[in-house]
């Protein structure tokens, strides 16, 4: 009940789109920092997602000092855990790539190496996992569009 009135809250405030309009400076550390901006408001848009559609979310961002990558969300999905890659694109002009095409083969690899060390960290036997991906697009003036893809790839598939 609680996930679906936070999701509720959360969805209203982003029915005019996640991103920031553009501004006058146009700037190469500008356009990054309003890209990060983007990344954590589609992330938190994503942790309501799921928890309203049934994620019981036991991590964020989770990283290791010495291993290159993050996932950014940890979550059972019924008994399966998921590890879930979320992507928010800002859609400005028809044809971009879609957000989750940006999960490359070297971001899979990234996504698998986490992955295992997470549930060593955790002491977690053999569960049942897999991995998603949360592609969100916004555009200015309209709440983003929201595709889960569950089980985007395996890691047999790198």
């Amino acid at each position: 009940m609680f996930a679906r009135l936070m999701f509720a809250i959360v969805d209203r405030a982003a029915r005019k789109g996640l991103a920031e309009p553009a501004a006058e400076d146009s700037s190469e550390a500008s356009l990054r920092r309003r890209a990060r901006r983007t990344g954590v408001r589609g992330e938190t848009y994503a942790y309501w997602y799921l928890r309203r559609h049934g994620y019981v979310v036991v991590a964020r961002n989770f990283t290791r000092p010495d291993v290159k990558g993050e996932i950014d969300i940890v979550g059972y999905d019924g008994p399966v855990l998921a590890f879930v890659e979320v992507k928010t694109r800002a859609a400005t002009e028809p044809g971009q790539p879609k957000p989750e095409e940006a999960v490359d083969e070297d971001k899979r690899r990234y996504l698998v190496r986490m992955a295992r060390q997470f549930l060593r960290a955790r002491r977690v036997d053999s569960p049942s996992c897999r991995f998603d991906v949360l592609a969100i697009e916004t555009r200015a003036g309209a709440r983003p569009e929201v595709r889960l893809h569950k089980g985007a790839f395996t890691p047999d598939s790198n």
